[in-house]
């Protein structure tokens, strides 16, 4: 249950930037079975339309009664909303929630290219948020990420910890929540901030250099290959399963509530990559050997979540454990 559900018979419109993406496209299908029309703003550059395959023939709104209903535009959102939304809002009204997926998700890409970086994560946001002021938007909910925490010395992080980013990619997250508060404060925008840890499940890419580590060796194992460690192997992680980050992005963009909240989203629970790896070679057949690489640099140690706030705030908390979703992943 979520607390202040909005339950609307007008079948808001909701914008999912990046909703051709991994989280973007399972979230598009939770909004629409939630009731919702949604249009998706995506510049492809690594969403895929394969994702949103289940509604190519019913990416217009023109349908009527209880149909699902779909708009997908190419739209690179660090060049602003007004004029790709303008279209959309002048035939069937303003949209009136936003969810901001779109981003450079890599670490190792932002250390690399961090102009980019701060372009596509602060700057795409900062465009979604000068929307959402100018168009009298009800609620947005960005994705954040643990990143912004870099390394730190008490665990589970809370949300009140103190952050230290360790890489451009978490700076920029962590500007782009200070921006979300700015704008709640003083432009009266409604906003939530979602701390994912890390995320995996069906439609992630295991071909992209942004993949999570879980994809990759999934993709691999299922192929008999060798899975690569970088460094021992003791680094910890907290990995949630799409399906519930879902359901804790839809449960925050439809509440009218928690404004300026931050909130993690993972499962509480932590475990070494080299452990990850061990289960994964398990669970396809014990094919693969686990070998290991140089470290890579901006990579934190050890993280796992305090997610009381999601559960307190929201009424959400992880329901997949791992061995169950890592069977879900790896069968695609």
């Amino acid at each position: 249950m979520v607390h202040g559900l909005v339950t609307s018979p007008l079948r808001p419109l909701v914008a999912v930037t990046g909703g051709a993406g991994f989280i973007g496209s399972h979230t598009v299908d939770l909004l629409v079975a939630s009731g919702c029309r949604v249009v998706v703003l995506d510049d492809f550059s690594t969403g895929k339309r394969a994702n949103l395959a289940r509604w190519a023939d019913r990416e217009r709104f023109g349908f009527g009664g209880s149909e699902p209903s779909v708009e997908v535009l190419t739209v690179d959102i660090s060049h602003g909303l007004f004029s790709a939304l303008a279209p959309i809002t002048a035939q069937y009204g303003r949209v009136e929630r936003i969810v901001h997926l779109a981003a450079q998700v890599s670490v190792i890409h932002s250390i690399a290219n961090p102009m980019t970086d701060e372009r596509i994560n602060y700057g795409g946001t900062l465009q979604v948020l000068e929307y959402a002021r100018a168009s009298a938007v009800r609620k947005v909910v960005m994705a954040s990420s643990a990143a912004v925490y870099g390394d730190v010395s008490e665990f589970p992080v809370d949300e009140q910890a103190v952050c230290h980013p360790v890489s451009p990619y978490g700076m920029h997250k962590l500007a782009s929540e200070h921006a979300l508060h700015y704008y709640s404060q003083v432009h009266h925008v409604p906003t939530t901030a979602l701390r994912f840890f890390n995320v995996y499940g069906p439609r992630q890419d295991p071909s992209s250099p942004y993949s999570g580590v879980i994809s990759i060796f999934a993709d691999r194992a299922n192929a008999g290959r060798d899975l690569t460690i970088f460094g021992d192997g003791e680094q910890t992680r907290d990995f949630v399963y799409v399906g519930d980050v879902v359901r804790a992005v839809v449960g925050a963009v439809l509440t009218d509530g928690a404004d300026r909240a931050l909130m993690n989203i993972g499962t509480g629970s932590e475990i070494t990559v080299k452990e990850l790896a061990q289960t994964i070679v398990e669970l396809t057949g014990g094919k693969s050997t686990i070998r290991h690489a140089e470290a890579r640099a901006g990579e934190i140690l050890r993280s796992v979540a305090r997610v009381e706030r999601a559960e307190r705030l929201l009424g959400w908390k992880s329901q997949i454990g791992l061995r169950d979703g890592l069977a879900q992943t790896l069968r695609g």
